[in-house]
């Protein structure tokens, strides 16, 4: 690699010792084919130079970044699976592959993989990803980061070649090694396992690595004072993502104690859905069959599992203190919620009682009408500007109703942002969806004839969102 490419590279998840994770060998697979690339974000890490050549040699057969990791690392941890606990997880088909810093705020990034083998903690299973998966994930990703959700990063897809057999699609069916880049992966999980484990050491060995590498001013001198502190800050970063999901009208399908980050990143895309209208109990996972995470219940799950964690932290800090960090969530989870809204609706803030009114009227008009979700942001962007656009919209008869009109009114004093860019040209088309059709329409030429041109041209259309709303990533 170039001296010019080095991307200031970590071992720090290393330090913590193998009562952590377990050193572990990539699979080897028959072929590599480069299916995605994200160079936006491999500029944003110091791997925007890379041929495909070397991007393949290192995260196909996973070639060690000069500087971190020699071998990778498969992460222990636990969790509660729709609220029974269990104790044989930790990455069963993936790693922490190597930890480099983003160019642009110096923060410590994880590059995590999905299907790259067989682990300790693999079980009966292959350690494999389905093509379909990583092309799902890919495509979740990249939307929620349009939408303005904070999650990790689909950073590449590498078809395999092998055939797997899976008993939830047709099979057998092609393979893909995925590469996520987050903020961390120390889940919930991680914490509950030393918890199960009786080793309240390393809780607050976690705890201290965790805020000195990833949350540096949360430190304090006390345990006590830490924990807490640490606490009320995984509460309201959960909360905010929990609140971003309900504005991106987005369902994430497995919200167990293992699949929800510290950092409060959205991340671990399995059975993700869009509303294709506001519906309390719309569902992802065709297993969840009792709505434990349907969409109206996500901030419920959230808050239960952010307690397990608090459970964790008992051994550090006395239980009032972590009641008490724990009552930011409601508070965070309102806040964020109108934030996101604003921010999704292109609107300049607002008096708080305005804010309030605004957002409530919009929530009741999508469960009364149960207009389609997406079309209405994009309809409203800018507020009562775009009027006379949403006036042409096919849910243009949603608007002349009486539902609507509180909506209109609340509209009323309430500027567009400087940041709404109402004259793009993405607002002279139609809305950028998700919808599961959507989904299968696309993976279907791809399954049949290797065709990928509708999967590019629908990542096209959400990078022309993304530039749309503003939340392309910013260059280095």
């Amino acid at each position: 690699m170039p001296d010019q490419l080095q991307p200031n590279p970590s071992r720090r998840h290393a330090d913590l010792g193998l009562d952590f994770f377990d050193v572990v060998a990539p699979a080897r697979f028959p072929k590599t084919v480069l299916r995605h690339r994200n160079q936006p974000w491999a500029e944003r890490v110091g791997l925007g130079g890379l041929t495909d050549e070397e991007w393949v040699a290192h995260f196909g057969r996973f070639e060690p970044l000069p500087g971190s990791f020699e071998e990778p690392l498969a992460l222990r941890y636990h969790g509660h699976q729709f609220r029974s606990y269990n104790p044989e997880l930790g990455d069963g088909r993936g790693f922490l592959f190597a930890q480099l810093h983003d160019l642009k705020d110096g923060r410590l990034l994880d590059l995590g993989t999905k299907g790259s083998g067989t682990t300790p903690w693999s079980r009966t299973a292959d350690g494999r990803l389905t093509l379909k998966g990583g092309v799902r994930e890919v495509l979740a990703t990249s939307m929620l980061e349009a939408l303005g959700v904070y999650t990790s990063k689909s950073f590449s897809l590498i078809e395999t070649g092998e055939d797997l057999i899976r008993g939830d699609e047709p099979s057998p069916t092609r393979s893909s090694v995925l590469v996520r880049l987050s903020h961390s992966h120390i889940r919930i999980g991680t914490f509950q396992r030393f918890l199960a484990l009786e080793q309240p050491e390393n809780v607050g060995k976690l705890l201290d690595h965790t805020i000195t590498t990833h949350r540096p001013d949360l430190w304090r001198e006390g345990v006590e004072d830490r924990a807490a502190a640490f606490l009320e800050d995984v509460t309201v970063r959960v909360a905010r993502m929990g609140a971003q999901w309900a504005a991106a009208g987005f369902v994430h399908g497995v919200l167990n104690t293992d699949n929800i980050n510290v950092t409060g990143e959205s991340f671990d895309y399995g059975p993700w859905r869009f509303l294709p209208e506001f519906d309390p109990n719309f569902t992802a996972a065709y297993f969840d069959q009792s709505g434990l995470y349907s969409f109206g219940r996500q901030p419920e799950a959230l808050f239960w599992n952010l307690c397990r964690l608090a459970d964790c932290l008992l051994a550090l800090a006395p239980q009032a203190r972590l009641e008490k960090a724990l009552e930011g969530f409601g508070p965070a989870l309102q806040e964020g919620f109108a934030q996101a809204l604003f921010a999704r609706l292109g609107l300049a803030p607002a008096p708080q009682a305005q804010t309030d009114r605004l957002v409530a009227a919009i929530w009741r008009f999508l469960g009364d009408s149960r207009a389609p979700f997406e079309q209405f942001f994009f309809d409203w962007r800018g507020g009562l500007a775009s009027a006379e656009r949403a006036a042409a919209s096919p849910s243009a008869s949603h608007y002349a109703t009486e539902n609507f009109a509180p909506v209109r009114a609340a509209f009323e004093g309430v500027e567009a942002s400087a940041e709404a860019r109402l004259d793009h040209p993405y607002f002279a088309g139609e809305p950028c969806t998700m919808l599961i059709d959507e989904v299968e329409a696309l993976w279907a030429p791809i399954a049949e004839r290797d065709d990928w041109s509708v999967y590019d041209a629908k990542l096209a259309r959400i990078a022309e969102m993304a530039d749309a709303y503003g939340t392309a990533p910013a260059p280095v």
